[in-house]
């Protein structure tokens, strides 16, 4: 059989194919005029819509206009006035910015432009069929700005057409989308009618977005909401917006997520902030959620999809888990009937809901027994409610500790740390570190991470101990064990990525060694030589490898043998300060410079037992800010990024469970 015959398709081919993928239906097409009237500095936007917008999407604004000698190719591909080089996509600042949405919808419709800037005494009228002019512009009258109408959208694409909802659903499409635009633009009037009938839409120039959500998405879901804002300076974003507290739920929920004021979709998020409303909310039943994230340009690539409605960003994966963390934090905060809405959850309650299709039988709900039910009263305590009563927890977040709390660490003189942020992004490429990252996710445990992303914490029971519940049982787990592990993990999977812990002033390593050898731990012995030449030699080893550390590690060591950085491994953990002399010297002693990945595998592991220890001395002085970090640092930080291999499960001791407790009061 003759292979075929590869030809060049026609440009008119080429951009019918190209239309239909950035103009799917008239909601895609309004979406791209809104914008557009956005960029153009419009406070009053009218749509008009005749079958769903498949006869007519008219879209009338009081912006700048277009300049009369723009309009002979404002409907060519690749025409804009916001961008001029494909560099100036990673500083963008507008929403259009590749020049395709007019020239599209004129492949898939009748298109006409009417518009009047300030400078000029009148307006021109265009009409335009496959990108180009059907006829010089004419002048008319009119006011400033721009009117642009859609006829027969898709007239030359039957299959398209058909293949669309009816009129009624197409204009509920169209509806969202201007409803989104008026929440997120509070200040901009909106108006959205059908043609000769009343508007649907109307917002007032210089609103708010509480009173423009008030007006249309109703009162219920006004008077319910939770004003939410963010600011981080590590990962450089800003997040404002409003969610529902836990008393409205609905059906259908609403997601609203603008990115730099654009409007997208991000599936991540929404799982996420799901997963927070699933423990309040009925099963089935949704929360309104309107989100506006502002990141640095440099961060975001909006060139993903024709449509525009997904963008990438740098440290998304941090910054949703963030917004998670802070969102479940204010709905614990600010809600006085959570426990209403967690026994609507409960075995054994039956929900008195016509609504509610996923209810079980009264026989299913039965068949659980009062020793698998759970407790999750929002009044349940902690161990700590029973020892020591806990400070206010920003108390015990220091960035900065005095060194000179024991023997070891007397002559340092009231140094300190003091920890940085370094927003930093590098692949890795070295083969040791791919394999070693590969490595730890061939061993992670599926059943130990399932018990600690799902666990609850239960208390502290020493610096080594500390309980915690999953499901129906109690273990006790070996904190530093699996701290160890952790830490382990962050420097292979942050590698080349680590923030920093500025040390200042800067410590003398070569005095900081000489320190370590007169501790026990060191094992030095009178055979061993002269500690201040034990300490030259391993202080010149530290820097001789130096860029080593500073490199892959932000540990730094400056020429002169100074202690600069170390690296920040978990936000808002940092080592013990007592114990970095003796830290200092195995790194001279026990790490293997010479191979490249016993080398990495050895700095990880003394580094991460470094990390691992709990001064005695640093717990005596302050045992409130070490259960404080263990609570809500180390755990949280487990749940989120340790693959514990299998033999941590050693480490992780089943104390007992409510179907053994039953056993022992039934005997009773």
């Amino acid at each position: 059989m003759e292979p075929g015959i590869i030809k060049k398709l026609d440009e008119a081919v080429v951009n019918r194919i190209a239309a239909g993928e950035i103009i799917q239906r008239p909601a895609n097409a309004l979406k791209e005029l809104i914008e557009n009237s956005l960029d153009a500095k419009s406070n009053y936007i009218q749509i008009t819509i005749k079958s769903g917008g498949l006869k007519l999407l008219q879209i009338q604004d009081n912006g700048t206009g277009i300049r009369k000698e723009d309009l002979e190719i404002v409907c060519e591909r690749f025409t804009t006035s916001k961008l001029t080089k494909f560099e100036d996509l990673t500083n963008i600042a507008t929403y259009g910015f590749r020049g395709e949405a007019l020239s599209s919808i004129s492949h898939v419709a009748h298109l006409t432009i009417q518009t009047k800037t300030a400078q000029v005494a009148c307006g021109y009228k265009a009409c335009y069929e496959d990108g180009k002019l059907k006829a010089p512009p004419k002048p008319c009258a009119g006011n400033q700005g721009t009117i642009i109408s859609i006829e027969d959208l898709f007239y030359n694409m039957p299959q398209r057409k058909q293949a669309l909802k009816s009129p009624a659903e197409e204009f509920q499409k169209l509806s969202d989308v201007v409803s989104k635009y008026a929440v997120h633009n509070s200040k901009i009037g909106f108006i959205l009618k059908k043609f000769g009938e009343q508007p649907t839409i109307k917002t007032n120039v210089g609103s708010t977005q509480e009173q423009n959500i008030r007006y249309i998405f109703g009162a219920n879901i006004a008077k319910e909401l939770l004003p939410i804002e963010i600011e981080d300076n590590i990962h450089k974003f800003r997040l404002k917006g409003c969610v529902t507290k836990v008393n409205y739920s609905a059906k259908k929920g609403i997601m609203m997520l603008f990115i730099n004021h654009r409007l997208v979709d991000s599936a991540a998020l929404k799982s996420a902030i799901d997963s927070v409303y699933s423990a309040y909310l009925p099963k089935g039943m949704h929360p309104f959620i309107y989100l506006s994230l502002d990141l640095e340009p440099t961060n975001i690539d909006v060139n993903v999809h024709p449509t525009k409605h997904e963008v990438h960003f740098l440290y998304e994966d941090d910054i949703i888990e963030k917004i998670k963390t802070y969102i479940e934090i204010q709905l614990l905060g600010s809600n006085d009937t959570r426990a209403f809405y967690k026994q609507l959850k409960l075995p054994g309650v039956v929900e008195n809901n016509e609504n509610e299709d996923n209810r079980g039988s009264k026989s299913e709900v039965d068949k659980v027994q009062p020793k698998e039910i759970i407790r999750t009263d929002a009044k349940e305590q902690k161990l700590d409610k029973f020892l020591i009563t806990q400070q206010n927890p920003t108390q015990h977040i220091k960035t900065e500790f005095n060194t000179s709390q024991s023997s070891l660490s007397q002559s340092m003189n009231d140094e300190s740390f003091r920890v940085t942020a370094a927003n930093i992004s590098k692949e890795v490429r070295l083969t040791s570190v791919l394999n070693m990252q590969k490595r730890v996710e061939n061993n992670c445990s599926v059943h130990i991470r399932k018990t600690l992303k799902e666990m609850v914490f239960v208390g502290v029971v020493d610096k080594h101990f500390a309980l915690f519940q999953y499901e129906t049982r109690l273990y006790l787990c070996h904190t530093l064990k699996f701290c160890e592990e952790l830490f382990y993990q962050r420097l292979l999977f942050k590698f080349e990525n680590l923030p920093q812990i500025k040390v200042e002033p800067k410590l003398p390593i070569k005095q900081l060694i000489v320190l370590a050898l007169n501790t026990e731990e060191s094992g030095w012995t009178e055979e061993d030589g002269d500690k201040s030449e034990l300490a030259s030699r391993a202080a010149t080893i530290l820097v001789e490898k130096a860029a080593i550390m500073r490199e892959y590690f932000s540990l730094n060591i400056s020429d002169k043998g100074e202690l600069e950085t170390l690296p920040c491994l978990v936000e808002n953990h940092c080592p013990s300060n007592i114990y970095l002399p003796l830290f200092l010297l195995r790194l001279a002693t026990d790490v293997e410079w010479e191979t490249e990945e016993e080398c990495f595998e050895t700095f990880c592991r003394e580094t991460a037992r470094y990390y691992t220890i709990v001064s005695e001395v640093e717990l005596l002085s302050d045992v409130n800010r070490h259960n404080w970090i263990v609570e809500h640092i180390i755990y949280p930080a487990m749940k989120r990024y340790l693959l514990p291999p299998n033999k941590l499960k050693k480490e992780m001791y089943e104390l007992t469970s409510l179907p053994k407790l039953y056993k022992v009061f039934e005997r009773c």
